[in-house]
């Protein structure tokens, strides 16, 4: 939102009340409360007629400060509130200097001035500056047409300094030049709105700003004013976290243990998984053709989802199978259970006024209501549609106690499609939550009530969501996907900008249509999106009105895809690892290059290439030519499907067949690579081959393997001395070590006990 018009002037709707000098401050425990004067006080009459502005500091876990600026505290928040961690222990400080005021939490600090007429708050990392507030930066702005405040910080744009993230954003990598309103919308992957909207954004400084906000947070990076970042809201509190990990990698982390880390997803989600597509036309033979089709060409599939029309038309949700379509659907998955294949099914938090579930919701409360006390409704999606309060602990149980029973027939994981078309006019939440704030945090008590159900079922380590919305939090309930894009590689291009931009605000596990959603993709993008699908963390094929089988294409996307899928599994025991990290660390699987080389200025715009996990570079191919441009960094890389070395700090252009595209390893790694081809779940420790590239001499190396549980691990370690490498292993069963850098370096693999 624009305040000004141009540098100087105020937009004449706005009343402006900028914090312009110290006033007052107090200290009470760990907290630092700072008063602050929207005008000069010259003498006592300066302090009438006047707003003031109270700005608390404090600190929930070190190197986080967070800071509320209030206007008028006789009118808190309403819920809901984000859920967030505090930490105990001896890290804030406290201190009085003549002219400031120092808060101190591990290595951060905000320096606050007192001397008249000099408002400015700096925050500093060990007495770097990451970022401040000073001239006409905070204020809270008085809007004449709507008789309501709004509450602004500006924070200093650095020279050089560039902003990532706030959610799946499919606009600019860089959000420099960007207006961006966090308020989840339906709008496909080729707008400005996004499923997935965080206010949380990450600097290549190495810190991170989270508003403590889940309504309608607006922000402009540098274009309101070009050297700051804006945040402003309808409210009479902000409340904000500045982040400093020192990197963006450790930032993320940080910002993960204040909003919780990622679940652990099961194994088995890390195959393939297919679809029925959105409307197409399917029963129990058309799928057990799929699925045959599929073992017929020797493509491994591990997941096969139902997608909305397993329920008769008109009554979604009511959670039973259409009798017309699946007469038998016990049996049927019992079938496909016997084939090794785990199901997803498609639900939603709506239920349409045909559904059998509507009477039955609506005479016990469970949806949520006009201010009249009837009961919202809408037919935009289904007729009639109402939505489930989430707030009211009993449509809770309700909605689980439905789902239980597909859990029962066995149904392995759910599909948590929309929630983002909710409401905020007119109406009221069982526990009387704010419409507003509720937009957007609709999506993270869905997915909670349903993630929570599964991990009840199912047990910890076998909860898998497959989930579209989401909010700061949501990264606790794996996976999210991309949403709605199109069958061409413009559209390819952008969900993984998409992606990347999630994984800045500390989503650990993503995934994308593969082949794209809408319309039906040539051969040769459904090709090309199969090896970016497959190399990434989760992987599913899936379209809207027509069927995603590789055979509709050509016979080489059979090939292609069954080659990718194979890779993918034996590259698991290195995966798996990876999503460990991402559920111990916050760490996310797949990481934008500035996020694992922040030092390296050319890696600082790169938006057509990831890390897969430490060690594994992925550039996917976005033409039809096969011709891509993608950048190396420092080191020796090796294309682990060529053996090709690459020395790094440059750029290359390439042209690759559908079975190649630069993958490469990082020098120094120990890449785990299974016995099986498969399956995704299996021994991770018996039969194990390590493949060492480019070792350096003197610098040690090592990898964590886990099981396929992500319970017992087995360390493996690396020396490489006077051209002699030797590997340590604390447990394992039949592991072998190939060098593939020199096959004359001597290597030797000792086991020690764990």
């Amino acid at each position: 939102m624009k305040f000004t018009f141009g540098y100087w002037r105020v937009r004449e709707r706005y009343e402006p009340h900028y914090a312009v000098e110290y006033w007052d401050h107090e200290i009470k425990k760990n907290e630092l409360t700072v008063y602050a004067a929207t005008n000069h006080i010259g003498d006592r009459g300066d302090t009438l007629n006047q707003p003031m502005l109270t700005l608390k500091f404090s600190s929930p876990i070190p190197n986080v400060i967070k800071v509320s600026m209030v206007h008028f505290a006789g009118r808190p928040n309403r819920s809901p509130h984000f859920q967030k961690a505090e930490e105990k222990g001896d890290y804030v400080s406290i201190r009085e200097e003549k002219d400031r005021l120092i808060f101190t939490s591990g290595e951060t600090e905000a320096v606050i001035d007192k001397r008249a007429n000099s408002w400015h708050v700096s925050y500093l990392s060990e007495g770097r500056l990451l970022t401040d507030s000073g001239y006409r930066n905070e204020a809270c702005m008085y809007d004449r047409e709507e008789k309501a405040d709004y509450l602004v910080e500006q924070l200093l744009l650095d020279v050089g300094e560039y902003i990532y993230g706030l959610g799946e954003r499919y606009t600019p990598f860089i959000k420099n030049g960007q207006e961006v309103q966090i308020w989840n919308e339906d709008g496909g992957t080729a707008s400005e709105q996004t499923y997935k909207n965080v206010p949380f954004y990450v600097s290549n400084k190495g810190y991170g700003i989270f508003v403590d906000n889940p309504g309608d947070v607006q922000f402009e990076v540098g274009s309101e004013k070009v050297e700051r970042v804006q945040f402003s809201m309808k409210t009479e509190c902000l409340d904000y976290y500045v982040i400093n990990g020192g990197t963006p990698k450790k930032t993320v982390q940080l910002y993960n243990r204040l909003l919780g880390m990622p679940a652990l997803p099961p194994a088995w989600t890390f195959g393939l998984w297919l679809t029925t597509s959105f409307t197409t036309s399917y029963d129990e033979d058309t799928v057990t053709g799929f699925i045959q089709g599929m073992k017929d060409r020797d493509i491994p599939l591990h997941v096969f989802h139902f997608d909305c029309f397993w329920m008769k038309g008109y009554e979604w949700v009511n959670f039973t199978w259409d009798p017309d379509t699946f007469p038998d659907p016990e049996g049927m998955l019992r079938r496909y259970k016997e084939k090794g294949l785990h199901i997803c099914c498609w639900i939603n938090s709506y239920v349409g006024q045909k559904s059998s579930l509507f009477q039955e919701g609506m005479e016990k409360g469970y949806f949520v209501k006009n201010t009249d006390g009837t009961v919202w409704q809408c037919d935009r999606w289904q007729a009639g549609m109402a939505l489930v309060d989430f707030t009211n602990p009993a449509a809770c149980k309700w909605y689980q106690d439905k789902l239980e029973v597909l859990l029962d027939m066995g149904v392995d994981a759910f599909k948590t499609d929309f929630g983002e078309r909710i409401p905020v006019t007119g109406i009221q939440y069982y526990d009387h939550s704010d419409p507003v704030r509720m937009h957007n945090y609709y999506t993270y008590l869905y997915n909670k009530v349903v993630f929570e159900l599964l991990e009840r079922k199912r047990g910890k380590n076998e909860a898998c969501l497959f989930a579209r919305s989401a909010t700061a939090g949501c990264q606790q309930f794996p996976v999210h996907w991309g949403g709605d894009c199109t069958a061409t590689y413009q559209s390819m291009a952008e969900d993984l900008r998409g992606g990347l931009s999630l994984s800045l605000g500390g989503f650990g596990f993503w995934s994308h249509d593969m082949g794209g959603f809408e319309q039906t993709a040539t051969a040769d993008v459904y090709k090309r999106w199969c090896q970016f699908g497959l190399l990434s963390s989760h992987s599913r094929l899936h379209g809207s009105t027509s069927y995603r089988v590789p055979w509709l294409f050509d016979d080489e996307a059979c090939e292609v895809l069954g080659t990718f899928v194979k890779l993918k599994c034996s590259l698991m025991p290195y995966l798996y690892g990876m999503a460990v990290k991402a559920h111990e660390e916050g760490i996310p699987m797949m990481r934008p290059m500035i996020m694992e080389f922040p030092d390296d200025p050319t890696c600082v715009m790169l938006d057509r290439q990831y890390m897969l996990g430490d060690s594994l570079l992925v550039a996917p191919i976005f033409s039809e030519s096969g011709r891509v441009t993608y950048y190396v960094p420092k080191g020796k890389w090796t294309n682990y499907l060529t053996g090709e070395v690459k020395e790094g700090e440059r750029w290359y252009t390439e042209t690759f067949d559908y079975f190649h595209l630069p993958l490469l390893v990082r020098e120094n790694t120990i890449l785990p690579v299974g016995k099986e081809e498969e399956r995704p779940d299996y021994d991770y420790h018996t039969d194990t081959v390590l493949k060492v590239y480019e070792p350096k001499e003197g610098v040690p190396a090592e990898i964590t393997i886990p099981d396929m549980n992500g319970q017992k691990k087995i360390h493996i370690q690396m020396s490489y001395e006077n051209g002699k490498l030797r590997l340590t292993s604390d447990g394992g069963k039949n592991l072998s070590v190939v060098c593939e850098t020199d096959k004359n370096i001597l290597a030797e693999l000792v086991m020690t006990e764990s």
